[in-house]
């Protein structure tokens, strides 16, 4: 294991996938961590009493971000593999039974969501509409409908959504950890006229890295999470899950968190009219995939809550994150701090086995988690208790 010691993780994954030195565990040596990462056997997961944690699918190439799609089956988006899966559990015993590659040659695909009869896969450079009509998980059309997006520099994920009024939205992440953009559209929320495209806008800018989207089920406001600037400390700025309206300035790089100016960046009122966080997070533990609790098979008191994966910090003293946190919500009011929902990839010694993503709800009520370091999904169901 001393192999993993000291090795950067995620600082420069744009590059690294570009260069093709990212593969598996393969890290360059550009910092020191003071932690190690494992691959491993399933760690001993903890959930709060009356729920129950299983691997779903396993042996998967960097999943990231999943849907369900009409047919009840689990699409999920395998970054490394440059491929969207498709998983099916036909006896309905929460294990996945058959896989099947969708959709393959999506190089750095990282997620997939599901409108009006066909699948969007976001990769570094845009979207691509995969439309699968007669039902064989097989598309037999495709169709890149945004090109074009820039792709350089250390955050090249792109989580595609739409809105509720059919407008196509794509999140760009910064070139750089804090800098001037030299391409305006980074660090931003883009906004589409449909689901071909077209029309190419600011919905959102000043969000260093807006990795995940969902809508508010009841109000259909865009929610995101954010994760804020490195090189502050430990404990500064603080990652944040952000309602995001339209026109919204959100103050990167200049002003953190609606209310931190920045140490290089900053400047007397660079915080005014900057949006306020609907909730404050511990630094770096890098929030990526949110999902709302739109069902009835967790006990009511989860019911309308938000759940975030925490991929965890690789540039922290004393790690942090590396769980699914609950934020509780009454309608669309934060009504608390995050609350551990799933943890234990993150061992008291310091190792960490497993790096959750994406997080989803399923038909059947239970949730669903990705974990990009081992290649598995999980699946929290409640049993009672």
């Amino acid at each position: 294991m001393k192999l993993f010691q000291k090795r950067l993780l995620w600082i420069f994954l744009a590059a690294a996938l570009a260069a093709g030195l990212y593969a598996g565990l393969r890290f360059s040596r550009l910092v020191d961590v003071p932690f190690v990462f494992e691959r491993g056997d399933q760690p001993d997961l903890q959930t709060p009493p009356g729920f129950a944690i299983e691997i779903f699918a396993d042996g998967l190439d960097g999943p990231r971000f999943m849907a369900f799609g009409p047919d009840g089956n689990l699409y999920v988006a395998e970054r490394w593999g440059g491929r969207v899966t498709v998983l099916r559990d036909l006896d309905g015993d929460g294990i996945a039974d058959e896989r099947s590659v969708f959709a393959d040659s999506l190089p750095g695909v990282h997620s997939i969501v599901f409108h009006q009869g066909a699948f969007y896969a976001g990769i570094p450079s845009g979207v691509v509409r995969l439309q699968d009509g007669d039902g064989d998980l097989q598309p037999e059309t495709r169709q890149v409908v945004v090109d074009g997006v820039p792709t350089s520099g250390t955050h090249n994920t792109r989580t595609v959504i739409f809105l509720p009024d059919g407008r196509m939205a794509l999140s760009v992440g910064s070139s750089c950890n804090v800098c001037e953009e030299d391409d305006l559209r980074r660090a931003a929320v883009l906004v589409y006229d449909g689901p071909q495209g077209g029309g190419e806008r600011f919905f959102a800018s000043g969000l260093r890295n807006a990795v995940g989207l969902a809508l508010h089920p009841e109000s259909g406001a865009l929610w995101a999470t954010n994760n804020g600037r490195d090189l502050m400390g430990d404990d500064l700025p603080p990652d944040t899950v952000e309602v995001v309206v339209e026109g919204g300035e959100y103050g990167w790089p200049s002003c953190h968190s609606g209310r931190i100016l920045d140490p290089n960046m900053g400047f007397a009122g660079a915080c005014d009219g900057v949006q306020v966080p609907a909730a404050e997070l511990q630094a770096h533990v890098a929030p990526l995939g949110l999902a709302f609790y739109d069902r009835e098979a967790f006990p009511e008191a989860y019911r309308g809550d938000l759940f975030i994966a925490f991929h965890g910090s690789w540039n922290r003293s004393e790690p942090v994150g590396y769980k699914i946190v609950r934020l509780p919500l009454e309608g669309s009011r934060v009504t608390g701090p995050v609350e551990d929902f799933v943890w234990g990839w993150l061992e008291a010694s310091g190792t960490v086995t497993g790096r959750p993503v994406g997080v989803t709800v399923g038909p059947d009520g239970a949730l669903y988690v990705s974990d990009d370091l081992n290649g598995r999904i999980f699946r929290i169901g409640f049993e009672g208790g």
